[in-house]
């Protein structure tokens, strides 16, 4: 119930404001259901640094099987007219007669040899149509769930009480809630959820709903079954309406890309219709074992809280004293740091006074006295980024490009809050479309909508001169792909599906100025602790790097081009030079020497048939590839290209029960067995 504003429940809340979690209508909450589903398996199997494996199916629903799910029994019309998409007589045989029309129109265009369009649906009557329902079931090898907390997990919206920060793949913390508050709403039925952990020999079952006013879970059955495999993880089942017609591409376009990111994952996606010839089957497989480390919370930087948050923390601290407080609840407050801000607040405050007792107007002072002093930056080492070596190879693995480059920059600050960005562009591949291809992920989960008010879309687009890098923008198969990773991302707009190009700190970070292929990202927040002169150094190794494989690229076409011409004229070049050397042979002998002892040598061996016009073509072909090798090595010099090839080498991963220690590097990683 909502009474002036207010709402009973955060239940209740998120049920009547659905859309800022993504549940605008039926199709973003299918996408939805399944985005969140897949994060919290990839979070709970990375949580035991196990490599996810996670299967996603989702299974269409006919009228009739999910009425007989309800227990609903299938009802003929009675009254046509009374429904929204009743169609009268007139309105049918006009549209009949424009579906023979049409028809009448295709038959004539293959006739004369045209093009012709894939029929359309037929448009029925105007009307809402009927709701699409569909079994949405996502399993995953993770962590689990301890069976007595499953029915709260899952069937109470809580309101955030922790206080320290951490990198969260979640943009509201609701993961499946959520989904299980869209199934209420529109089919009423219950999730099932199957769970087992590590040390369980049982698998917990539970079948529940949730009490949207009372925000308390309804629990249909909560038992224990027998494990026999034992397995661990857990098993996610709901029933929602939905619309993967319209949702289709966005659904299989975030598998793909979250198959980019964590090419350490390894992913199976069906899609199970009434009509066999419209099922859908893709697997990701997986590329590496190389995991990024498990985000770590850390508490908040002075510069980056704000009156409310200080209030809670002061609520949530078991520290006694402001010393204890400022020292033990904030980071980069040491000791003597605290006693200088305490100083600087003003007589009435001591460093041994309760911090509970701090009045409104204290807490005011020390707010004010946060934003104005200066502390130094928080480090980066909280955060998890995907990590250059495996953006790179989740790059290879998908799109199989011609070139890709990628860069990984040091933490920054933006607002208190540390923030790491990688990036990465491919030319060519597979499934690629021609022109820019923007890839945008944070806290290394994809961002599908509301693309063109993006930091990462605008910069790309509008302040690369890719041509001066010889890429052709409008021709080229290029993919940009960029990554942020934060304890707090800058999210614009209630659906937090983009970052604004506003954001200076970030738009610095993503900007390109020197490299084409490898985003370089120049930072000039001036409280970076990293000098401008090294980010440019790294910046230009990028640009040497994949400046390099461009020309050796178009080296190795000019080549072959230029082979080619030349060997185009060696039969005709062989004929000529063969008959002029064939007359000139014949009359030789009879007038005075005219010619070189090598020149009479040749004459000799023509007139001998010692060279023939085979061994002459022969000797010509010769010529041409030696001369194309001396002039491709010239061409190589002088560019700066080394003429020896490179190989990728995949070395394959070893089986469980080694223990081994991996040094990591921008393209590779090199693991000592023990």
């Amino acid at each position: 119930m909502v009474v002036s504003g207010y709402y009973e429940s955060p239940a209740e809340f998120f049920a009547e404001n659905k859309n800022i979690a993504g549940f605008d209508n039926p199709g973003k909450s299918l996408y939805t259901t399944v985005r969140e589903l897949v994060e919290n398996s990839l979070d709970s199997a990375e949580s035991i640094s196990e490599l996810p494996v996670v299967e996603i199916t989702i299974e269409e629903i006919g009228k009739s099987k999910f009425n007989s799910m309800i227990g609903l029994v299938d009802r003929e019309r009675v009254d046509t007219k009374l429904y929204d998409d009743y169609e009268t007589e007139k309105a049918r045989e006009r549209r009949l007669a424009k579906e023979a029309r049409a028809q009448e129109l295709q038959a004539k265009n293959a006739a004369l040899g045209k093009k012709v369009k894939e029929p359309s649906a037929t448009k029925g009557a105007k009307g809402r149509g009927e709701a699409s329902f569909y079994r949405v079931t996502c399993k995953d090898n993770g962590k689990g769930m301890p069976h007595d907390d499953i029915p709260n997990m899952f069937g109470r919206v809580l309101s955030g009480t922790k206080y320290g920060l951490k990198q969260t793949r979640g943009k509201f913390g609701l993961g499946a809630k959520m989904a299980l508050i869209w199934s209420k709403m529109s089919t009423g039925l219950p999730i099932e959820i199957s769970s087992s952990m590590r040390s369980h020999n049982f698998i917990s079952f539970c079948k529940l709903d949730i009490d949207i006013h009372r925000n308390i879970p309804h629990v249909h059955l909560h038992e224990k079954r027998e494990n026999k495999d034992r397995w661990h993880g857990a098993e996610i089942q709901v029933v929602i309406e939905g619309n993967w017609t319209t949702y289709r591409s966005k659904i299989l376009h975030y598998m793909r890309q979250m198959a980019v990111i964590t090419p350490y994952a390894q992913f199976l996606f069906k899609f199970v219709s009434e009509v066999a010839e419209k099922n859908v089957t893709i697997r990701f497989s997986r590329r590496t074992d190389v995991m990024p480390p498990v985000p770590v919370e850390t508490k908040h930087h002075p510069s980056s809280v704000d009156l409310l948050l200080i209030k809670g923390l002061i609520a949530e601290t078991s520290k006694g004293t402001l010393l204890q407080f400022l020292q033990h609840e904030f980071v980069n407050i040491g000791k003597s740091l605290a006693e200088r801000l305490i100083g600087e607040m003003g007589p009435e405050f001591s460093p041994k006074m309760a911090v509970k007792s701090l009045t409104s107007q204290q807490i005011v002072r020390i707010h004010q006295l946060f934003r104005q002093a200066k502390f130094d930056d928080p480090s980066g080492g909280c955060l998890s980024p995907a990590g250059e070596y495996n953006l790179r190879l989740g790059i290879i693995k998908e799109l199989h490009p011609d070139m890709v480059a990628t860069y990984s920059g040091s933490a920054q600050v933006f607002e208190g809050h540390p923030f790491i960005v990688e990036a990465g562009v491919s030319v060519g591949g597979k499934d690629v479309k021609q022109g820019l291809n923007i890839f945008r992920f944070a806290n290394r989960i994809p961002l599908l909508f509301e693309q063109g008010g993006d930091v990462v879309t605008r910069t790309a687009m509008k302040r690369i001169n890719w041509s001066s890098y010889k890429i052709n923008q409008t021709q080229d198969k290029i993919g940009v792909f960029v990554s942020i990773v934060s304890t707090k991302i800058p999210f614009k707009g209630t659906g937090k599906e983009y970052i604004g190009d506003d954001t200076k700190e970030i738009a610095s970070a993503v900007k390109v100025r020197h490299c084409p292929l490898v985003l370089k990202f120049f930072v000039t927040n001036l409280t970076s602790k990293l000098t401008t002169s090294f980010l440019q150094s790294a910046i230009q190794q990028c640009c040497i790097q994949l400046k390099s494989k461009i020309v050796r690229k178009i080296q190795d076409r000019e080549q072959q081009e230029r082979k080619r011409n030349l060997s185009r004229y060696v039969p005709d070049a062989t004929y000529a030079v063969y008959d002029v050397l064939k007359e000139i042979s014949k009359f030789h002998a009879s007038k005075k020497r005219r010619y070189e002892e090598e020149e009479e040598d040749v004459l000799r061996k023509v007139q001998s048939r010692s060279i023939t016009k085979e061994t002459l073509k022969e000797m010509l072909a010769q010529y041409v590839e030696k001369v194309d090798y001396e002039m491709a090595l010239e061409y190589a010099t002088q560019s700066g290209v080394n003429e020896e090839p490179r190989e990728a080498i995949y070395i394959q991963a070893l089986e469980d029960g080694y223990n081994f220690t991996d040094l990591h590097s921008s393209n590779f990683v090199f693991r000592f067995i023990q």
